[in-house]
């Protein structure tokens, strides 16, 4: 697994008001501004994921020193859905509403595998399988 995290040095519950997951927006070293969450890993410590992307526009590896600026993030949590997405869900209501029943994360990973295929056979094959796999109760990728 290529994860990497960054410890939480403060009480949440003191700070937030929350014990477990907290929604937060936060700024790598000045420069790469990211929306997650703090991860709850028990006895009061909380951890904040730094993705395999995050890590590569910092130019970081694991063990190095990243300064981090952090908010809780009220906002709410939309998925901007491309027209042909909206197209596909429009002839299928079902996997739309299960779709928008889903967490934030899981719907973004959806629209990302879609968004992010380089071919226009291969973005078209994704979107049949993300009905299919919806339908079927696959919350993500």
């Amino acid at each position: 697994m290529n994860a990497a995290y960054v410890e939480f040095p403060f009480s949440t519950q003191e700070l937030f008001g929350k014990k477990g997951q907290v929604k937060i927006k936060a700024i790598f070293d000045k420069k790469i501004e990211y929306r997650g969450s703090l991860a709850n890993r028990g006895h009061g410590c909380h951890v904040l994921g730094l993705t395999q992307d995050v890590r590569k526009s910092l130019e970081k590896t694991f063990g190095d020193t990243v300064s981090v600026e952090l908010w809780e993030d009220k906002e709410e949590r939309t998925v901007e859905l491309p027209e042909d997405a909206v197209e596909i869900f429009n002839q299928n209501k079902k996997a739309k509403e299960l779709f928008d029943k889903m967490s934030y994360t899981h719907r973004k990973e959806y629209i990302r595998w879609i968004t992010d295929a380089k071919k226009p056979e291969t973005r078209e094959n994704r979107k049949v399988k993300m009905i299919e796999m919806i339908l079927a109760g696959k919350k993500g990728i």
